[in-house]
């Protein structure tokens, strides 16, 4: 019964500290096209989020919003 307990403790903890890791931020982006468009992008933080926009497509360069 203690091992089952542990274990189920041990999982919820994981399963907050995986939930909370990530937050949403805004980020302005620039394309090849000159298009300047705000997205939101998830990630640790804000420069994280927005750098992980600019690697999904090519040419396009993504900053954090003030």
């Amino acid at each position: 019964m203690k091992k089952i307990i542990g274990v189920s403790a041990f999982a919820v903890l994981g399963m907050i500290a995986l939930s909370s890791c990530k937050k949403e931020y805004s980020c302005e982006c620039v394309t090849n096209l000159l298009d300047v468009s705000t997205e939101m992008h998830k990630g640790k933080d804000a420069q994280d989020a927005c750098d992980d926009a600019s690697s999904l497509v090519p040419l396009k360069v993504c900053v954090p919003s003030e």
